[in-house]
């Protein structure tokens, strides 16, 4: 008989999962005790949803019918807080019905070295350094601007995706940034046919489409991809061929050519977006929740 497949595995910060951005002003004007002696006070206080909370609860929910012991996905809970104080985290995890099993609490050290220890093929973050140190050790992260949750648009679970320095590497996009469109336009040309080379994204995204695998494709799956890419025809020729080199699924690919991504990822309904430019971060999260992926040639 068959082994289930591994889970896909997400790791989470508080701030992602909920809305604290008063105890976190807290902690900043009055430092850990003060932020402390608030979070004890309050346990009983149940926690508002953050920026990432409907996904996490529309990634729990594709546990529905699993296997017991085999989920097909795990989130895992990674907080700066100390397990003291985490108390409230648990007592609004188990208010609002979160399948979420497994932490760590460090008392103010760093998350980011136990992301690989659980398996994680996914980090998100409202701290930028840990998002970087994150993506630096091979997982791919993103950085969450904290707001408090916004209403899904759609009962599938959709996660968007930018191409170039995410999915893929940045290499084309440097020679956009460095030597024009007119440039990147011919090179993208002169290698239509070779595979462009594998971003931070790229195992996140492998891993998701054989979570998809599970599940028949069409308008009833309970989950949709998409590519939304500042790319145009004919570069668009290389994308394709090489998502057909990989044998991954997106379900949707919109060539934008420039245009500002915001309103088109709010039709799509995404649940989050990935992006390594800040330009287009601050579009898309006017209407939709984004990652902002710290890596390539804008970043530099």
């Amino acid at each position: 008989m068959d082994s289930p497949p591994p889970p896909l595995v997400v790791a989470i910060t508080t701030r992602a999962l909920f809305h604290l951005e008063d105890s976190h002003a807290l902690f900043e004007r009055e430092g850990i005790a003060a932020f402390a002696d608030h979070q004890r006070r309050h346990e009983d206080d149940v926690l508002a949803p953050g920026i990432a909370f409907p996904l996490v609860r529309k990634l729990l929910a594709l546990n529905a019918g699993a296997a017991d012991g085999a989920p097909r996905v795990e989130v895992i809970l990674l907080s700066r807080n100390s397990a003291d104080t985490g108390l409230r985290v648990f007592n609004s995890i188990q208010h609002h019905g979160l399948d979420i099993r497994r932490a760590t609490f460090t008392s103010g050290a760093p998350v980011w070295p136990y992301i690989k220890p659980f398996g994680a093929q996914l980090f998100l973050s409202a701290n930028p350094e840990s998002v970087r140190a994150a993506l630096e050790a091979g997982v791919a992260a993103a950085t969450i601007l904290p707001a408090q949750a916004g209403e899904p648009r759609h009962p599938q679970l959709r996660i968007a995706f930018d191409g170039d320095a995410v999915i893929f590497g940045d290499e084309s996009e440097r020679v956009s940034r460095e030597q024009g469109v007119e440039a990147f336009g011919a090179h993208e040309r002169a290698r239509a046919r070779e595979p462009l080379s594998g971003g931070p994204f790229r195992g996140f995204l492998s891993a998701l489409h054989d979570l998809q695998a599970a599940y028949p494709p069409g308008d009833d799956a309970p989950i949709r991809t998409a590519l939304v890419t500042a790319r145009s025809a004919p570069a668009h020729e290389r994308v394709i061929r090489t998502l057909r080199e990989w044998g991954v699924r997106l379900d949707e690919a919109l060539f934008l050519g420039g245009r500002e991504k915001g309103p088109f990822l709010e039709a799509f309904g995404a649940d989050i977006f990935f992006d390594d430019s800040p330009h287009n971060i601050d579009s898309a999260r006017r209407h939709v929740a984004a990652g902002h992926v710290p890596h390539g040639v804008a970043n530099d």
